[in-house]
């Protein structure tokens, strides 16, 4: 089996389900987002999936140091995926796809 983990690569919650699921003998293969971004389709799949809302993530460094102008742009789902399209690392982590299912600040895989 295989999972493909979404996130950047000093993440703690990232580091926590790629472990998590290694220890359930699932291979990992992850996505840097600061380095290879993440495609239109794949933001439409997860915002469809669970909703704008929950893939911004508003407690992170990246979201606290834009300006107000790009907080506010993330209030619609359309002004979302531009911020996302733009600022990858403010995609709530980890997005996880295994066994055809998707999981989102998801860092146990114990009952995987």
């Amino acid at each position: 089996m295989t999972a493909k983990v979404y996130g950047i690569p000093n993440c703690t919650s990232v580091k926590k389900a790629i472990a998590s699921l290694k220890e359930q003998g699932i291979d990992v293969v992850f996505h840097d987002f600061k380095k290879h971004g993440v495609s239109a389709q794949l933001l439409d799949e997860w915002m469809a999936a669970f909703g704008a809302e929950k893939v911004v993530n508003r407690k992170g460094t990246t979201w606290r140091s834009l300006d107000d102008h790009l907080k506010a742009s993330a209030e619609t789902p359309e002004g979302a995926k531009a911020l996302l399209l733009e600022y990858p690392t403010v995609i709530k982590r980890p997005v996880v796809e295994h066994q055809g299912e998707l999981s989102i600040g998801q860092t146990d895989f114990s009952q995987a």
